[in-house]
């Protein structure tokens, strides 16, 4: 008898323990997610201000038709791998694709910015530079938020990956996160907004 009651409360303690490491992953997952959900929406910020930008560079820079199609194109690529990665941020695959479109945004966008340079009608319009002043304090609100993602996916992935957990996480399918980076190396210089 008395063994049978040690090996119920043996039981019910690994049981709770699990039920610990099962919770706890569950809560760094959440927190993952809703540090993506930051990004998100800076990320929507900055899509959204993008065709407000090229309006009113289009009145000064009528012979960048290329750039301002190249700047476009990558916008909408980096808006629709966003969509998918708002999804299920811990899709590996999904937020490859936004780390990659979102590396080629900011390329056109620093192309576009410095064809800038050479129209100083463009420079002083007053438009232009509140535009580009909310393009750089977005910009800085999505490298906070990023820092905060990658620091969540850190946490989440060394929690799912020690032992015991391990054998939890991989119970119950608790996939590992990718971090929100710059895939290109000449990318990972920001865009530089300067009026």
């Amino acid at each position: 008898m008395v063994f049978l009651l040690s090996f119920v409360g043996f039981l019910v303690l690994l049981f709770l323990f699990f039920m610990g490491i099962y919770n706890a992953l569950i809560v760094l997952r959440n927190q993952v997610k809703n540090s993506f959900a930051q990004i998100d929406v800076q990320l929507k910020r900055r899509y959204d201000l993008i065709p407000n930008l090229i309006e009113v560079a289009k009145k000064y820079m009528a012979h960048e038709k290329e750039t301002f199609e190249d700047v476009v194109k990558a916008r909408n690529a980096a808006l629709n791998n966003q969509e998918a990665a708002s999804k299920d941020p811990s899709d590996g695959e999904a937020m490859e694709s936004l780390n990659k479109s979102e590396g080629q945004l900011n390329g056109a966008l620093g192309r576009l910015l410095m064809l800038t340079e050479n129209y100083p009608e463009l420079k002083a319009d007053q438009t232009m530079n509140k535009l580009t002043e909310e393009l750089t304090t977005t910009e800085n609100k999505i490298s906070f938020a990023r820092q905060n993602y990658n620091d969540n996916v850190l946490n989440y992935n060394n929690k799912r990956e020690v032992f015991p957990n391990s054998i939890v996480a991989n119970m119950f399918l608790f996939k590992a996160s990718k971090y929100f980076e710059v895939t290109d190396e000449k990318e990972k210089e920001a865009v530089k907004v300067q009026f």
